[in-house]
């Protein structure tokens, strides 16, 4: 699986399967729904659950400040139900977002019995198609700031040394100069926030759909395109045969625009502090976030990058 390199950071690290599953029970019953028999299908910025009495997603997130942003997410949901786009449609009948637990929970509607992704051609299609919308007002959604996000990641990475915190606020600092001199060349907009493979998936119906509403924001368009550049050109978790095609299929290769490998070093920065609020409960994650750091300070290849 590839995803969720890109997810929230902060909030309360003690977030076990234990306290995940007692947040479920009382958001199901303050839902009236029937938690029982629930499976666990991922544990990381959110616990995300599949109900076994409904066709029902509950995602339970980490951090306990996003209220918000969720409610953006609801209401994003039920825009795109309303234009009839390929995505993920939020739980009708239910007021969310609720809190349970001091958690943050909403509730989506089960696309598929069992887990596929689509394409890279279906993400690409279903990208292009997004940025021709034109979002209502009444959604709020924020511009983008990706040193926002970066440095409240950087300030709440705790269990990782100091030596690495240091260096890595240094690389932020030094990404914040270039970026700020970046000339995007597509038009600013709409945006997903985390277009990547792992967050496009095959619907039982058989079509593709985009998944993690969280996101969504205006920004340079670019920012839906790099991960897919990332996860072929460095990490080689795509072939180039997959990566032309996203490209054909899109009508842009942002390899080729200038500012690609600052946008590049930035969205990997912010994939490394992401795995590093991992490290205090995931002996996989520490392994991998040591190996990203080192990568950082050699430039050395990342082929051994193992994707999250």
């Amino acid at each position: 699986m590839i995803s969720g390199d890109g997810g929230s950071q902060g909030g309360m690290t003690d977030f076990t399967e234990e306290i995940a599953g007692e947040v479920l029970c009382e958001a199901c019953a303050l839902a009236g729904l029937d938690a029982s028999g629930a499976v666990l299908l991922r544990l990381g910025s959110n616990a995300v659950y599949r109900l076994a009495s409904a066709p029902v997603i509950v995602r339970i997130a980490r951090d306990p400040e996003i209220i918000d942003q969720m409610g953006r997410a609801v209401g994003v949901a039920r825009w795109l139900e309303a234009e009839d786009f390929p995505a993920t449609r939020a739980v009708g009948g239910v007021q969310q977002p609720l809190t349970a637990g001091g958690r943050v929970v909403t509730f989506w509607e089960s696309a598929q019995d069992r887990e596929e992704y689509a394409t890279l051609e279906e993400l690409a299609d279903l990208l292009k198609r997004l940025h021709w919308m034109e979002e209502p007002e009444t959604l709020g959604l924020p511009y983008f700031d990706p040193f926002a996000k970066l440095w409240d990641g950087l300030r709440s990475l705790d269990g990782t040394a100091k030596s690495d915190r240091e260096f890595l606020e240094e690389r932020a600092g030094a990404l914040h100069k270039k970026y700020d001199r970046l000339d995007f060349v597509l038009p600013f907009g709409l945006i997903h926030g985390d277009a990547s493979i792992g967050n496009v998936i095959r619907h039982r119906d058989g079509s593709a759909i985009l998944i993690d509403l969280d996101g969504f924001a205006l920004a340079p368009r670019e920012w839906d395109l790099v991960q897919t550049a990332l996860y072929y050109e460095r990490y080689g978790w795509h072939t180039r045969t997959e990566y032309e095609s996203f490209v054909y299929h899109y009508g842009f290769d942002l390899m080729n625009w200038p500012g690609y490998s600052v946008l590049g070093d930035l969205r990997e920065l912010m994939m490394v502090v992401w795995l590093g609020h991992q490290v205090v409960t995931s002996n996989k994650s520490a392994k991998e976030f040591g190996r990203r750091v080192n990568s950082l300070r050699t430039d050395e290849s990342r082929r051994d990058w193992r994707p999250f």
